[in-house]
């Protein structure tokens, strides 16, 4: 049985109430003050493998809002892993602070703790985070993905983590209204970073009509005059009447207060933890009738990417192949849910769950 945990329980426990309601392994606080470092690393599940999973640089309001994004990252990334069929685990790391602060000496610090944890944890680029960060934290350890093509890496993933993301989208379409293609769909984009513009070169392809929304109005400007968007601020985006909307930026924007606003048959896109609440959104999108393709899943491209460079002989064709996969997947997730009358991110999770469960028999963890 698959237990789901809200935010609301993970704020209201103590850090190892959260670790402990979550299922975490590890939690590591790492603290520099010559460089002014503070990060950290969550470790989920590692039954599959060594965590694997990117670092985020964010200006966290509080401790607290940092340690809860950890927990909650790292825990999707161990379903991400399994349900992709990768034979790594579940990790995350953030680093408090402005990504201004970022330089030689702070990048290599955190380079020093990852490598203090033997390989438990391999990290790669996350939001305001770059392939080229990557090459001065791999200055000081192995146990880093995401390097500069140059350098015999992966280089950016976000082309690979937008191609999951569309023919998730694309499955779920196919749910919704009997047919895949998005030719005509009103698609609202919120987030227009290097994921979100990726996704959209697809939904232009295929003759979408794309609204768009950020908070920065020159990746707007820039974006609307490319691909004939229609821009939208971020107050009014819920609002707008539209097929498929793709929450491409930070996660919880599927809560009480948009749910009520959303007027769309699908949810699809490239954001962590779309849902404020598991349990209570998602059955709230079943009584609303709103198909949503389990964001851990067809946000998966990304980490498909950093797999096949960890694995060695890097080669993104064979990731571009990886990450196909993950239309057939999510077709069969939201036949469950229809079937056990169960939202998609449940029949999801139970679906990576089964996977962890059989491969612990032949071990236990990392």
């Amino acid at each position: 049985m698959v237990e789901i945990k809200t935010e609301e329980m993970v704020k209201g426990d103590s850090i190892y109430g959260q670790i402990t309601s979550l299922g975490h392994e590890q939690l590591v606080m790492c603290y520099d003050e010559p460089t002014g470092l503070k990060a950290i690393i969550g470790i989920h599940n590692t039954v599959l493998g060594p965590a694997l999973g990117g670092t985020r640089m964010w200006n966290y309001a509080s401790e607290q809002e940092a340690i809860t994004d950890v927990l909650r990252l790292s825990r999707g990334m161990t379903f991400k892993a399994a349900i992709s069929g990768l034979n790594i685990g579940g990790g995350k790391a953030v680093i408090i602070g402005d990504p201004k602060l970022k330089n030689e000496a702070f990048l290599r610090r955190f380079g020093k703790f990852v490598q203090s944890l033997g390989g438990k944890y391999i990290t790669a680029e996350d939001v305001n985070m770059k392939t080229s960060d990557m090459e001065y934290i791999a200055m000081e350890t192995a146990h880093v993905t995401g390097l500069p093509e140059v350098k015999g890496g992966g280089g950016d993933p976000s082309p690979v983590t937008a191609y999951g993301a569309y023919l998730g989208m694309k499955a779920a379409a196919k749910k919704a209204y009997g047919q895949d293609s998005l030719a005509g769909k009103k698609i609202a984009v919120q987030g227009i970073g290097q994921v979100g513009r990726h996704l959209i070169d697809h939904l232009v392809k295929e003759g979408a009509e794309i609204f768009i929304t950020d908070i920065f109005e020159d990746r707007l400007k820039e974006v609307a005059q490319k691909t004939g968007a229609t821009v939208i601020s971020p107050e009014d985006i819920y609002d707008v009447k539209m097929d498929i909307y793709a929450p491409c930026a930070l996660g919880a924007t599927v809560n009480d207060e948009t749910l009520s606003r959303l007027n769309c048959q699908v949810i699809a896109g490239a954001a962590n933890n779309q849902l404020k609440d598991e349990e209570i959104h998602g059955q709230a999108l079943i009584e609303r009738g709103i198909i949503y393709a389990p964001d851990f899943l067809i946000n998966a491209g990304g980490l498909i990417n950093v797999y096949a460079e960890y694995l060695g002989n890097y080669n993104r064709d064979l990731a571009y192949q990886q990450a196909e996969k993950i239309y057939d997947t999510c077709l069969a997730i939201l036949n469950k849910s229809e079937k056990e009358g169960i939202p998609a991110q449940q029949a999801a999770i139970e679906m990576a769950w089964n996977r962890i469960n059989s491969i612990s028999k032949l071990k236990s963890t990392y």
